[in-house]
């Protein structure tokens, strides 16, 4: 029963995130790097601090608890800003290829390289046992990105110019598929910042933090990372494209728009590690459903994700075949996750 609830609640993170794009495209009057580093404000700063403050215990401080003197804390900053390269990466995924392929392509690349590289860094062993699950696993997932692509390539195809521009106004397969598996790549820094962060758990609950909260120090430091990276690149878009006025040169009508629909985005964004964090913790330390959480919450973000880009016509037009492929891809890459577990 427990692990039923820990998949509900991270099911409903997923969900959260998934649809976090959607009140981007109510923002007005902004440049790309402007509205992205407001939500990135509010998505890597503001609602994991609230988040955090959740699991400090009695008698202490976030600031007590997160920095322990072992370092592990500066390396999830670290893996954060890492992070951060593929969440900006991840944002102009969805400008290229839509919602729905966008996501699909970089989080399941996330997917397989979030479950494996911290195998590796372990020092397990990927030729045998548990290990060979994995390789298996991410085998497959590399299979169902090919197959995703493809259906890709196929609506680009039978697709014309003015359709193209239609359902996605910077369309661009090509270079979209490079940021895409890019973002995935440098995306599954992210668990290796939690798993960075373990000790920081490990004491929060040492210290009589509720289990449900323990994991949310580590999301707000490995988003810290992230949010360093991407306003460093924002702020110099904003210097060279003399968008820096933006922020102020809106009516205030405007202006309380674009705050309200960017800190909707961030919210939203931000569920599905606070799910995360929380469905975690009515799983046994140790057990399958630990080690593929992560690989569990990018495979509900790829459903998801495809069902707004359904419910947004990104796919309007689409052939039957080219829908068969794109589905015969999603089902080999939510395979490719729970791989590992049989």
């Amino acid at each position: 029963m427990n692990t039923i609830i820990g998949l509900i609640i991270i099911a409903l993170g997923s969900m959260g995130q998934s649809s976090s794009y959607v009140p981007i495209n109510k923002v007005k009057s902004w440049s790309w790097e402007s509205f992205w580093i407001v939500q990135g404000l509010f998505a890597w700063l503001i609602f994991p601090y609230l988040g955090a403050l959740l699991a400090v215990p009695n008698g202490s401080s976030l600031t007590e608890l997160i920095f322990n003197g072992d370092g592990s804390a500066i390396k999830a900053i670290g893996f954060g800003a890492l992070w951060g390269i593929g969440g900006l990466t991840f944002g102009l995924s969805m400008r290229y290829l839509g919602i729905a392929l966008g996501q699909s392509i970089a989080l399941g690349t996330c997917s397989a390289f979030g479950t494996i590289i911290p195998a590796i860094m372990n020092g397990n062993d990927l030729f045998s046992g548990q290990g060979l699950m994995l390789t298996i696993g991410v085998s497959i997932a590399l299979a169902g990105i090919a197959v995703i692509g493809f259906a890709g390539s196929l609506r680009s195809k039978n697709m014309t110019n003015d359709e193209k521009t239609a359902a996605i106004k910077d369309f661009a397969l090509g270079k979209g598929l490079l940021v895409a598996i890019l973002a995935g790549v440098m995306s599954a820094c992210f668990s290796l910042g939690l798993e960075a962060s373990e000790p920081i758990r490990a004491k929060a609950l040492t210290l009589g933090t509720n289990a449900l909260f323990a994991g949310l120090p580590a999301v707000l430091l490995v988003t810290t990372g992230g949010f360093i990276t991407n306003a460093v690149y924002c702020f110099y878009q904003n210097y060279k494209n003399k968008t820096m006025g933006d922020y102020l040169s809106v009516s205030k009508t405007i202006l309380l728009n674009n705050l309200l629909f960017c800190g909707l985005a961030g919210i939203l964004w931000y569920s599905q590690f606070f799910g995360l964090a929380l469905g975690k913790s009515y799983f046994t330390e140790g057990s399958v459903m630990m080690a593929f959480s992560w690989s569990i919450l990018m495979s509900l973000n790829i459903t998801f994700s495809n069902v707004w880009g359904i419910v947004l016509k990104e796919w309007k037009g689409a052939s039957k075949q080219t829908m068969l492929v794109l589905i015969t891809g999603l089902v080999i890459l939510i395979l490719s996750t729970f791989a590992g577990s049989f």
